[in-house]
């Protein structure tokens, strides 16, 4: 039995690694996971040591909260790997935590996959020359991710990224609006405020802000908020409650959203990639505490935030950071693509070169042969 470690964090890295084990299963159906992760990995048959999705954080000091925790569980894992000798690991995204990880399993000579390594073209060189020193395989999924990679002397395989394989639409637009009661003659105005409570308690006051000034010009708007599985409804309606717009809080449904929407207000983060793939037009906005913005200047070493702008190296898309995150300003730079067809235009056609380089779709499945060969585990399904 070829046994495999897994470890993710945050509720994204649970969904793509049980996405990889999926695929695994079915190279190979005599496996045993076991590692950290959520529910997600649990379903797919992992043995959790311990879920960390509850702890997701944005920011330097805001981690620092569970820093005393993190390394009880660095402990755990360690022990784990001692006793029950995985043949390989494969880490998924929760950059600072698995860089530790692929220490320890560097001590241990175990192979180490990393998927979503860190972003040492964000912070700098020095992580993919650490990840590189500790030998860990890089499956890439970005194409600057795999040149800084490569650069620091890392073995990469660029993979792709995979949600070219989950963006699909459940509902057709005539589906959607009906089961909705939506116009299909109105102006559709998304919000995706995020998929954590910090983010929503940051970024959806502005938001709603930004549409009620955006309303004012367009009386005929519909704003569409697709609330994320991992948060309260009731914390949605509260915040929005004195805003007078025409807002409709529907239980999922993002990519349909994406789709028909005319503009979104949107969380920087992956989202925005998801976005590009209907070459909807956006404005990006983010928020943190100050002392973590400040600490983040001087660590990033790349002119922007949102994904889009960072594929094209330079913006295509407006995005909104800290004090400039506000309605006023939200409101600006939507009526500004709103109001001109060739402004939006161009934003599609930019968009779609962005999907463009982001590789061909069968990312996970790539994935999952690369950690089997890099442990040695026999390859022997059809994917």
């Amino acid at each position: 039995m070829g046994r495999v470690m897994v470890v993710a964090g945050e509720a994204s890295g649970d969904m793509h690694g049980a996405k990889v084990i999926k695929e695994m299963k079915k190279l190979n159906s005599d496996l045993d996971f076991f590692g950290m992760g959520g529910r997600r990995m649990r379903k797919e048959g992992v043995d959790l040591l311990y879920d960390p999705t509850k702890l997701s954080t944005i920011g330097f000091l805001e981690a620092l909260k569970h820093i005393r925790l993190m390394y009880k569980i660095l402990d755990k894992l360690d022990k784990a790997m001692e006793e029950r000798k995985p043949e390989v690991i494969l880490l998924v995204d929760y950059s600072g935590f698995n860089m530790k990880v692929a220490k320890l399993a560097h001590k241990r000579k175990i192979p180490v996959v990393d998927y979503f390594a860190p972003s040492a073209w964000v912070w700098g060189k020095w992580r993919a020359k650490k990840m590189a020193k500790r030998e860990a395989k890089i499956a890439s999924v970005f194409p600057m991710e795999e040149k800084v990679y490569r650069e620091a002397g890392a073995e990469v395989e660029f993979v792709g990224h995979p949600l070219l394989d989950m963006v699909e639409l459940n509902l057709s637009r005539e589906e959607f609006l009906k089961k909705h009661n939506i116009d299909e003659n109105d102006l559709i105005i998304g919000i995706l405020p995020g998929s954590r409570e910090q983010e929503v308690n940051s970024l959806l006051r502005p938001m709603l802000e930004g549409a009620k000034k955006v309303s004012m010009s367009y009386p005929n708007v519909q704003f569409i908020l697709p609330l994320a599985d991992t948060i309260d409804r009731d914390i949605i309606e509260s915040k929005a409650k004195g805003y007078d717009i025409n807002l409709k809080v529907i239980s999922g449904y993002s990519y349909e959203v994406m789709e028909l929407a005319n503009l979104l207000l949107i969380a920087s983060g992956t989202a925005t990639l998801e976005a590009s793939c209907f070459g909807t037009p956006m404005v990006i906005v983010y928020k943190t505490s100050i002392l973590s913005y400040l600490l983040g200047k001087l660590l990033v070493k790349i002119p922007y935030i949102g994904l889009p702008n960072i594929i094209a190296d330079k913006e295509i898309v407006p995005e909104l950071l800290q004090k400039d995150a506000r309605g006023e300003k939200l409101a600006k730079e939507a009526l500004d693509i709103l109001k001109s067809k060739k402004k939006q235009e161009e934003i599609r056609q930019e968009l779609k070169e962005v999907i463009v380089k982001l590789g061909k779709d069968g990312a996970t499945k790539r994935v999952a042969k690369l950690v089997l060969e890099t442990g040695g585990i026999k390859v022997d399904g059809i994917s």
